[in-house]
């Protein structure tokens, strides 16, 4: 064998070997990526488990979780649902807008995200959000979104879209919004667009839905002005 086959053959060898080792990292590299996905969802699954009794325990794992695995959209939706209750809405606003980065279809952010959009008076980005939440037809609680929309669009004085949008969260089976609050709404719309006969047959839902509830109460103040 001459040397320059030898050479060729341990070149070869030396490549085989170079070629092995880049495999061995590229899985070991999947392996501990995968594994630190796990970790974060761990550490959500924790934040959720603890959220009712430990808002602050809660916290520092969804915290945890956000800073394992930047594209945690459910961590980072469950951050953003804490600073929201702490009344921090800019950092809300930036978690929820980080989620729909990772996840433009992520309609429950959306419609979290128009809700503190709503409480700083950003109405019109309020209803842009609420809109897209809408957008993905797989949204599995519509009528959330339409119960807020038309919360923003009579607040904006369009009491047409927003007593269709109360008609449609109303409408919603099995419903995610009580249904006295949604009635409640649609029956004060159609109370300012002067739909006697609509508003009375809403509003008196409402009595039997709050049976002496608050919204019950609100709604029997309506009656009274509608005879």
């Amino acid at each position: 064998m001459t040397v320059s086959n030898i050479r060729r053959i341990e070149g070869r060898r030396a490549y085989g070997a170079l070629m092995g080792v880049g495999l061995l990292a590229l899985v070991t590299g999947c392996t501990t990526e995968k594994e630190v996905v796990q970790k974060s969802q761990g550490h959500y699954q924790e934040g959720v488990a603890d959220l009712p009794g430990d808002r602050q325990k809660a916290f520092v794992s969804f915290q945890k979780a956000v800073q394992l695995n930047p594209n945690n959209k459910e961590a980072r939706y469950a951050l953003g649902h804490v600073y929201a209750l702490q009344g921090k809405l800019s950092h809300a606003e930036e978690q929820f807008r980080a989620a729909l980065k990772i996840d433009d279809n992520y309609s429950e952010a959306h419609t979290y995200l128009g809700q503190v959009l709503a409480n700083q008076d950003r109405w019109e980005a309020a209803v842009q959000s609420y809109r897209s939440a809408l957008a993905n037809p797989l949204y599995l609680t519509p009528d959330l979104a339409r119960f807020h929309l038309g919360r923003a669009l009579a607040h904006q004085g369009n009491l047409q879209g927003a007593m269709e949008a109360f008609e449609d969260a109303a409408s919603a089976s099995p419903p995610s919004v009580p249904p006295a609050m949604t009635h409640l709404e649609l029956g004060r719309i159609y109370y300012q667009l002067g739909y006697a006969t609509r508003a009375r047959e809403v509003l008196k839902k409402v009595a039997t839905l709050d049976k002496g509830g608050e919204l019950a109460t609100a709604a029997s103040d309506l009656l009274m002005r509608l005879k």
